[in-house]
C-alpha cells in the first residue's frame, strides 16, 4: 500500500477504533483545532510554533496526522546527569503513534534521519514532529513518512545530543519568544496527548480535552461554513463576521 495511504488510514482508523470515548479529531484541520482550544482558554491554541512538514513534498495538502504523542527528550552530550535510554527510542514506539521529539533549542545537528525512518514505519508508527532538526530529506520522502521539524542539517546526533527519556511530559518552547506576559507560551505535551498536524502546523490536543475540543470545533466550522457562503456571495467579511460570528 502506498505509504501516504497507509499512514492515513492508520491515523484515521486509530481515532475511529476509540471512537466510544474519543471523537474524531481528523475531522477538524490544525487550524480549527486550535481555534477551539483558543476559546477553551488555552493560552497557544495548542501551536507547537516553528515546526514545518518536510516530508513528504507531493500531496502535501492531503497529508495529516491524527494520533496520540509518543515522546522522546533530547539532551545535550555534555550532560552527564540525565538517565540514559537501553533500548533506542525508536524501538520502543507504539505502533499508530506520532514520535514528538524534543530536543535542546541551541542544537544544530539534526535528531532524525533516514534509518530513523524506516524504523518507525516498521513499527506502525504514523509520523515524527520534531521540536530541533532532521537530515536525510530524500529518504523521508522517497519513503512518503510524515516529517515535520524546525529545520535540517548534515550531521546527526552523535557527539552532539542523546535520547534521555521516553514516554515523559514534554514542554516545547518557541525560539525567540521573547518574555514578559506578551511572551508566546509553551506547548506541554503529555504521551497519549492527541497530535494533529498538516500543512499550516502542528496542535497538541490534550487528551481530557479531546471531547470538548470536538464540542467547539464543529460548532466553529459550521460558523465559518456560513460566513464563507455570505462572503463568496459578496456581503463582506464585516458583515458576515457580525452575523455568524457576533463580532
Amino acid at each position: 500500500m502506498h505509504w501516504i495511504a497507509r499512514t492515513r488510514l492508520l491515523a484515521i482508523s486509530r481515532t475511529m477504533s476509540t471512537h466510544t470515548t474519543t471523537p474524531p479529531l481528523s475531522a477538524f484541520s490544525a487550524c480549527e483545532i486550535s481555534d477551539a482550544l483558543i476559546k477553551l482558554g488555552s493560552p497557544n491554541g495548542g501551536h507547537i510554533p516553528d515546526v514545518h512538514m518536510l516530508s513528504p513534498t507531493s500531496s502535501a495538502s492531503q497529508v495529516k496526522i491524527c494520533a496520540p504523542a509518543y515522546t522522546v527528550q533530547m539532551v545535550l552530550a555534555s550532560d552527564k546527569t540525565a538517565p540514559k535510554l537501553s533500548a533506542h527510542f525508536v524501538d520502543t514506539a507504539t505502533p499508530g503513534s506520532v514520535i514528538v521529539i524534543n530536543a535542546p533549542p541551541q542544537a544544530k545537528n539534526a535528531v532524525w534521519g533516514g534509518l530513523m525512518t524506516a524504523g518507525a514505519q516498521a513499527r506502525g508508527a504514523v509520523g515524527v514532529v520534531i521540536s530541533g532538526r532532521c537530515r536525510d530529506l530524500a529518504e523521508h520522502r522517497a519513503a512518503d513518512f510524515p516529517v515535520f521539524a524546525r529545520g535540517h542539517s548534515t550531521v546527526g546526533q552523535s557527539p552532539f545530543v542523546r535520547p534521555s527519556a521516553v514516554n515523559v511530559a514534554l514542554t516545547i518552547r518557541p525560539q525567540d519568544a521573547g518574555e514578559g506576559p506578551d511572551a508566546f507560551a509553551p506547548v506541554s505535551v503529555t504521551p497519549g496527548d492527541w497530535i494533529v498536524a498538516d500543512e499550516d502546523g502542528v496542535v497538541c490536543v490534550p487528551v481530557d480535552l479531546v471531547d470538548k475540543v470536538v464540542e467547539v470545533a464543529t460548532k466553529g466550522q459550521e460558523v465559518d461554513a456560513r460566513c464563507m457562503t455570505d462572503i463568496k456571495a459578496g456581503r463582506g467579511v464585516q458583515a458576515s463576521f457580525k452575523e455568524h460570528r457576533g463580532k
